[in-house]
């Protein structure tokens, strides 16, 4: 599912929100900011408990999305898969920066094609230590939705991206 899409969202519902990964929401409630009211959903980010308050009204222009299903999961994997890929001799800082902009989309698809990319990068020369994160980034924030959307555990999804890797 693409950022942007418009879904409403309960309390206790799971969402994904952008380069942060995925969210519980917590509570729903109202405050009044400038003279008006207006609604938030109050998220708790499950990697590091961090909580954002994310306007209902703009919920979908900030990218808040539901959580991956199978069919997004399968596509997912058949974009890890692919090996054609064309790296042009770009700087490493200029290749960090079109990374980072996917991963800020809230794309699963975007991230999933920098995990991919700098997977094989990583084969052919050693990573910056920003792209070394940056591949950290793509890679918790891809495991973490798929662990969820299948309710299995991390480390078994890791190790199932992992194979993609070691054996295409």
């Amino acid at each position: 599912m693409q950022a942007g899409t418009d879904v409403k969202f309960k309390v206790g519902d799971k969402a994904v929100y952008p380069a942060q990964g995925v969210a519980e929401v917590i509570k729903i409630e109202e405050k009044d900011i400038g003279g008006s009211r207006q609604k938030f959903y109050v998220l708790r980010i499950m990697d590091t408990d961090r909580k954002i308050m994310v306007p209902v009204a703009n919920a979908s222009a900030v990218g808040l999305r539901c959580v991956i299903n199978d069919q997004e999961i399968n596509e997912i994997f058949d974009i890890l898969k692919e090996r054609t890929i064309a790296f042009d001799n770009q700087t490493w800082n200029r290749r960090y920066r079109g990374f980072m902009d996917k991963i800020k989309t809230g794309s699963i698809y975007d991230v999933a094609e920098v995990l991919r990319d700098l997977y094989r990068l990583k084969t052919d020369k050693q990573l910056s230590f920003g792209e070394r994160r940056m591949l950290d980034t793509a890679r918790g924030l891809i495991v973490k939705e798929i662990a969820i959307a299948r309710a299995q555990t991390e480390e078994n999804v890791k190790t199932e991206i992992e194979s993609i890797f070691v054996s295409n």
